[in-house]
């Protein structure tokens, strides 16, 4: 198949393209390299997806108007992956400008794309942020996320109301992926697990918000990408054609659209101070802890319920976090250009 993908120069981006590639589709990339952190990363990514025959890219900004006319071609896309995103929970508080430009304008102009070029299946990346500070957990595809505490889960939520109104109006076949901290090699610099790792290994301090009392749903890459290739072959059906079966308890499926949210996530939270021991651990030397308060918009713990997804796909992330620890330690020794 013929793929576009968002923000390839990405993490998850780089990583489902890698896959996809591997796996003998053809790959349109877009990625706007911003300097939101390290550019040398994302053109590291680039230049290894570079090396697949099958890979195309372009360097835009999809929130530039006409952007994806320039870059869409003559030939049909099979399918849309909308990984780009100003990423990061707390940027947002600093530098929210940045948010309502490349989530909500470039997703309005991608939206806008696809509504004149058909394709299979539209996939739109989320996050666990739209949850907010749910008090039931794990968190549920069917729960209320209409509380965010983030302009950054503000603005994802919004492309998720967005994308609905598209797929029921112009019957583009939707699925909304809700990540939940994902993390691996390749990964972005500017988040936990990276910042954690790159001091522990170079003896300078971490700051441990809310003294530690965190917990997280880690998602390691490998099965974050799984998970979504197999549901790139899932795309919901437009209410006139679903067959009556048995429905699924929990499903997100829309009343009145081809539309469909689906947790990304590990199903089992960790507490962040295990987290830290195992990357201590790895990287053999403990870290200089500081522990200081919550920082504005976090939340305690992140748990995401994966009955949807493992109903839909047959797979449930299953790397043990140990393992995957590993390999973002060792990726960090011996890959990572910074």
């Amino acid at each position: 198949m013929r793929f576009l993908i968002t923000g390839t120069a990405g993490f998850i981006g780089y990583h489902l393209a890698q896959a996809l590639l591997g796996a003998g589709h053809d790959v349109i990339g877009l990625d706007g390299f911003t300097a939101y952190y390290d550019t040398a990363l994302k053109a590291a990514r680039s230049a290894r997806l570079a090396r697949h025959p099958g890979y195309v890219e372009h360097r835009i900004l999809i929130e530039e108007p006409q952007a994806l006319d320039r870059v869409w071609g003559d030939d049909p896309v099979d399918v849309v992956v909308h990984l780009a995103a100003q990423a990061g929970v707390r940027y947002s508080l600093d530098n929210p400008r940045a948010y309502l430009a490349a989530n909500i304008t470039g997703t309005f102009n991608l939206l806008e794309a696809i509504r004149t070029r058909p394709v299979r299946h539209f996939l739109l990346a989320s996050t666990s942020s739209v949850y907010g500070c749910n008090a039931s957990v794990p968190f549920r595809e069917i729960d209320g996320a209409d509380h965010p505490l983030t302009f950054y889960a503000a603005t994802k939520r919004s492309t998720e109301l967005m994308a609905h109104s598209y797929a029921h109006l112009w019957g583009i076949p939707t699925t909304a992926l809700r990540f939940f901290t994902v993390y691996g090699p390749w990964g972005r610099p500017d988040m936990a697990p990276y910042r954690f790792v790159d001091a522990i290994a170079t003896g300078k301090p971490i700051q441990i918000y809310n003294h530690g009392r965190l917990a997280r749903d880690f998602t390691y890459v490998a099965d974050a990408v799984e998970a979504v290739s197999r549901l790139i072959d899932r795309p919901p059906a437009p209410p006139a054609q679903r067959a009556v079966t048995t429905p699924i308890e929990g499903d997100s499926l829309s009343p009145v659209a081809a539309y469909r949210v689906v947790n990304i996530g590990g199903g089992a939270p960790t507490d962040l101070l295990r987290f830290i021991a195992l990357l201590e651990e790895a990287v053999g030397r403990p870290a200089e802890r500081h522990y200081v308060d919550m920082q504005p918009g976090d939340v305690p713990r992140t748990f995401a319920d994966v009955a949807l997804l493992e109903a839909l796909t047959g797979y449930k992330p299953s790397t043990p976090l140990a393992d995957g620890v590993a390999a973002l330690v060792d990726w960090y020794r011996t890959e990572w250009p910074g």
